[in-house]
């Protein structure tokens, strides 16, 4: 029963969660690694084994959202990277399920380093192969995204990757 709320919840997730600007509909937020997300200042280092610089892709999937504005709010998404409740509730199952006491609260969505811990807690969860382009369409579309829906996010984070 538990596994099957879980799942409901995750598909519900993925089903409502549009971004700012967005025109092509749901967002995933995206993660890395469990041992990735926290120094000890609470900040988020990039330690990727991959090679990549999730803080780059982070910066410039801030721009797009919320052009840095930690307290942008845009219905129930809020923060720099637009955040919903219902992410922040995802976040909570994932380190539940890794026996983690670790939670987020709706007000973490107006830190910049707790969203970006979100944002790489979400990617190790879904996006374990660490795929640039599919983090980026994910955030925008959704995991069942589809490539024309989330083109113009996508060429929009890009460019200002560069």
């Amino acid at each position: 029963m538990r596994t099957v709320k879980i799942v409901l919840l995750t598909v519900f997730m993925f089903s409502i969660i549009p971004t700012v600007g967005s025109t092509s509909g749901p967002t995933l937020l995206t993660s890395v690694l469990p041992e990735d997300i926290e120094t000890e200042e609470g900040m988020t280092e990039d330690v990727s084994s991959s090679g990549v610089d999730w803080n780059a892709v982070m910066d410039a999937i801030i721009q797009v959202e919320s052009r840095g504005n930690a307290r942008a709010v845009n219905g129930n998404q809020v923060g720099c990277m637009q955040i919903t409740p219902i992410c922040v509730k995802e976040c909570n199952i994932i380190l539940k399920g890794r026996n983690q006491s670790k939670r987020y609260t709706l007000n973490d969505r107006f830190s910049v380093e707790r969203s970006k811990e979100m944002f790489m807690l979400i990617q190790s969860h879904h996006n374990p192969e660490n795929d640039v382009e599919v983090a980026i369409r994910s955030w925008n579309g959704g995991p069942k995204f589809s490539r024309r829906g989330t083109q113009r996010y996508y060429e929009r984070v890009m460019s200002e990757m560069k």
